[in-house]
C-alpha cells in the first residue's frame, strides 16, 4: 500500500541527507509544502507552479538562481524515458546508470527532444531562519558584486535593484544594513513580471524589463529562440541511436 508521500509523488525523502527523489509529475508547490514541514526547501522558485519535469526540461528558474543556480545545479540524478521507449538512469540514488553521461545536465533545457523525465533526485537546503530584501539603485550592482556580501537573489527592475539576504537573523541584518536601502517585499511582483516576459537572453549590460545580473540573464518582451549545444545534440543522437 502506498504511503501518503508516495501517493503525492514523493518517492524517497531523507531529511537528514538533504535529498529526495520525486516523480516528474509532482508540482513544485506540493514539494515545497512537504519540505517546509521539516524546515527545508528546494531552492528553485520559478513563476507559476510547474511540475519538476517541466522545471528541468525547460530550464526554469527564479530569483534564487543568483545563489543556488538552476536545475543543472540542483538535480543529482534522473530517471528518463528515451524517444524509443528505453528507460535510463544517471546519478543520484538510482539503480542503473548510463555510463559517461550526466543526464541531469543534458536534459536541462532539452525541451522534450530527448523524451520524458520520470523521476528526479534533488539536492535540498535548510529553510533560512530569516530573510530581508532591500531596494537600492541599479548603479550599486558593481559595488555589490565586488563586496563580500552573499545575497540569495539580485534582480533589477527598471531603476531599482532588489537584493535578498537569507540566513541567521543577525547575519541578515548585518548584510542588509551594510548595503543600505529600503526594506521591500517585491518577489511576488517580480515573478509575475517574469511570467509575462516570453524571451530570455544573455545580459551584457543593456536595459531590459527584468535583469538577473549575477547569471547574466535578461527577460525580454521578444521571444528568443534558444540554441541547443552541439555536444547535447551528439549525446542525443548517441542515446537515441545506440550502435
Amino acid at each position: 500500500m502506498q504511503s501518503a508521500s508516495e501517493a503525492a509523488g514523493i518517492v524517497e525523502y531523507e531529511p537528514g541527507d538533504l535529498t529526495c527523489i520525486v516523480d516528474g509529475t509532482l508540482r513544485l508547490s506540493a514539494l515545497q509544502t512537504l519540505l517546509d514541514e521539516h524546515g527545508q526547501r528546494f531552492s528553485l522558485d520559478p513563476p507559476d507552479d510547474p511540475t519538476l519535469a517541466e522545471c528541468i526540461l525547460h530550464d526554469l528558474s527564479g530569483p534564487l538562481r543568483h545563489r543556488f543556480g538552476t536545475m543543472r545545479d540542483l538535480v543529482i540524478g534522473v530517471s528518463v524515458v528515451l524517444p524509443d521507449g528505453t528507460r535510463a538512469h544517471s546519478g543520484g540514488k538510482v539503480v542503473k546508470n548510463v555510463a559517461g553521461y550526466d543526464l541531469g545536465k543534458i536534459y536541462c533545457g532539452s525541451g522534450g527532444r530527448l523524451g520524458t523525465v520520470e523521476r528526479l533526485a534533488l539536492r535540498l537546503h535548510p529553510r533560512p531562519a530569516a530573510a530581508r530584501t532591500v531596494a537600492v539603485g541599479v548603479d550599486r550592482w558593481g559595488e555589490l558584486h565586488r563586496s563580500g556580501l552573499v545575497p540569495s537573489a539580485v534582480d533589477i527592475v527598471e531603476d531599482r535593484m532588489f537584493v535578498l539576504f537569507e540566513g541567521a537573523p543577525q547575519t541578515v541584518d548585518e548584510q542588509a544594513g551594510s548595503l543600505g536601502g529600503d526594506t521591500v517585499e517585491p518577489w511576488a511582483e517580480v515573478r509575475m513580471l517574469q511570467s509575462r516576459l516570453p524571451g530570455r537572453a544573455r545580459w551584457d549590460g543593456e536595459r531590459a524589463p527584468l535583469v538577473r545580473p549575477g547569471p547574466h540573464v535578461a527577460y525580454v518582451e521578444e521571444r528568443v529562440e534558444r540554441e541547443w549545444s552541439a555536444l547535447a545534440q551528439r549525446v542525443a543522437e548517441a542515446l537515441c541511436n545506440p550502435t
